[in-house]
């Protein structure tokens, strides 16, 4: 046998060693990731786009507390539904999960209301969170000790896959229309029936003696006892009225220097000994763990504005036309893919403010809504673009069709790159380097390797601030991406790998479960800093760079609290 024959035999010895489930399982990963990140990439521009372009037009308090609170139960969730899986079978959950998202999907674009798109995301993670425990516990029974590195390795490729693919995509649907990117998430969903019914094995062996009792025990071994369950709880609660302002001005606040210190004198009146949980003192089971997710929840609050509110920032304010500029020498069809313009839905937008006074405040909220449709206007322009605008003015309607196509045609200098597309890079940058990366640090301390994840994350925050004044805007955020891409890198793989120094012998699966709930948190904080950062630092004192100073704040403050952390536990 000559050699390529032997590799060829070993290549096929390494695919044969994982069972059918285990590519079926990967290849609907691969979909359900186009779907959400198809949606969750775009879904800070959609939800603030105005009604008349096609968006819901939502408020950034509103869009912050959409993106908190419902990824912060889909993370939870899975703790649950992974037991249920256990007890009805995988391939039943599968189903019951892709019945519910497509539907969700499909109704996310048609709900207007507040009210009505929390309710269709909701549906949509409810369907996440039944989906996610079964597709790793599918890759995890489908590999062994011995193949177990690699198995979860292909996994973690194919969800950056679906992570890359599926924000390019839905930047090409918008362009045809946002009700298109609503749609194709549906359709990824429904074609994971196609390998679930025809492919995936139903004789999966799972734990069915494992049951919500086994779940809520295992908190308690965890994380603490019922009192601590309680005063989380209650914190997180207060935390979503707040910051959904269903409680405003100082009585949020006062609400939760109330709750805390009334739990306080709850405790004083507990003991030790006490039969009954409301009787017993409160009880955190592993101290060190439970500050170990509190202190990681600060990365993943930073972390995620890669997607609240990046996309957002660079739609309003970031000048990429220097992108736009550099792509089109090279290849015009690229160019027009990366930043495809709706001429005819800036046209009726033009032809509208025509029929009004050109004041000062119009030309801001002509500039405004054009930035909605992928061109931002230089603020030293305004005053030209005025004067033209006057000119065709003068102009009868009916004669002034060619000056206007002429305008149009020169607000084409400014064009700008979806946001969604930049954003992209960060899944470009994992899939490429991330096994190098982890290689790089691998005998590093985990702790030392999570610092300086987050002083990456930090300093691209410090050049977010940094955005129109001595780099080009498009340039400068690949810097900040990019950056934040390596900040992830370094962070996420070494922060999952340090929870097995907390875990005793042989439960080290139990308290992996339990290391998303950093992550949930993280979200949940994520969103509504966003909304609450974007609208009081942005909108009204137009002063991003304070926004991105307290991100890069937080980011700062993790490092040292894992700094402090590692000189008390180590």
């Amino acid at each position: 046998m000559d050699i390529t024959s032997k590799e060829a035999t070993k290549s096929g010895s390494i695919a044969s060693q994982f069972g059918r489930n285990f590519y079926v399982a990967n290849l609907m990963e691969i979909f359900e990731r186009l779907a959400w990140y198809g949606f969750f990439a775009v879904s800070s521009i959609y939800m603030t786009t105005p009604v008349e372009q096609g968006g819901v037009g939502f408020s950034n308090v509103e869009r912050g507390a959409i993106q908190g609170i419902i990824p912060f139960f889909l993370y939870l969730l899975p703790v649950f539904t992974g037991a249920i899986a256990d007890q009805v079978g995988y391939k039943k959950m599968f189903l019951f999960a892709f019945i519910i998202m497509a539907p969700g999907y499909w109704l996310l674009g048609y709900a207007k209301s507040f009210n009505e798109f929390f309710a269709a995301l909701s549906i949509v993670a409810l369907g996440a969170a039944c989906f996610k425990p079964v597709v790793v516990g599918t890759v995890a029974m489908s590999t062994n000790e011995n193949n177990r590195g690699l198995g979860f390795g292909i996994f973690y490729t194919m969800v950056n896959v679906g992570g890359f693919l599926g924000p390019l995509i839905a930047g090409y649907m918008r362009a045809i229309s946002w009700d298109a990117v609503f749609m194709m998430s549906a359709a990824w969903i429904l074609l994971n029936f196609i390998p679930l019914l025809l492919w995936y094995k139903p004789s999966i062996t799972t734990n069915k003696n494992r049951r919500i009792t086994d779940i809520l025990n295992d908190a308690q071994t965890v994380l603490g006892n019922a009192r601590f369950a309680l005063l989380s709880f209650g914190l997180v609660v207060i935390i979503m009225l707040i910051g959904s302002q269903f409680i405003t001005g100082p009585v949020g606040p006062i609400f939760l220097v109330g709750f805390v210190i009334g739990f306080m004198f709850w405790e004083r009146r507990c003991t030790k000994e006490a039969t009954r949980w409301w009787q017993q003192r409160l009880v955190i089971s592993q101290p060190r763990f439970a500050l170990y997710l509190l202190i990681l929840t600060g990365f993943w609050t930073v972390y995620n504005q890669l997607f609240y509110t990046l996309p957002i920032f660079i739609r309003d304010y970031v000048d990429t036309s220097d992108l736009v500029h550099l792509i089109n020498a090279v290849s015009p069809q690229v160019a027009n893919f990366l930043s495809h313009l709706d001429i005819a839905a800036i046209e009726k937008l033009t032809m509208e403010l025509l029929k009004t006074d050109l004041m000062a405040d119009t030309m801001t909220s002509y500039r405004a809504h054009l930035a909605h449709l992928k061109i931002l206007l230089p603020m030293s322009q305004l005053e030209s673009i005025n004067t033209a605008l006057r000119e065709l003015q003068t102009i009868p309607e009916e004669t002034r069709h060619v000056q206007l196509q002429l305008f149009l045609a020169s607000l084409s200098q400014y064009r700008q790159v979806n946001p969604e597309y930049l954003i992209n890079l960060d899944f470009a940058a994992i899939v490429l380097f991330q096994v190098a990366v982890s290689q790089c640090v691998a005998k590093k301390r985990t702790i030392s390797v999570l610092i300086a994840g987050l002083i990456v994350t930090a300093l691209a925050f410090v050049f977010a601030c940094l955005s129109g004044n001595w780099l080009s805007g498009g340039a400068l955020m690949i810097l900040v991406i990019v950056l934040i891409a390596l900040g992830e890198m370094l962070t996420s793989p070494k922060s999952q790998e340090y929870v097995a120094t907390f875990a005793p012998k042989g439960a080290a699966a139990t308290y992996m479960g339990y290391y998303f709930v950093s992550m949930a948190l993280g979200f949940l904080f994520a969103g509504f800093l966003s909304g609450w950062s974007y609208d009081v630092f942005v909108i009204e004192m137009h002063k991003p760079e304070l926004m991105w100073m307290l991100f890069s704040g937080i980011a700062l403050s993790t490092a040292l609290a894992f700094y402090k952390f590692d000189k008390k536990f180590s």
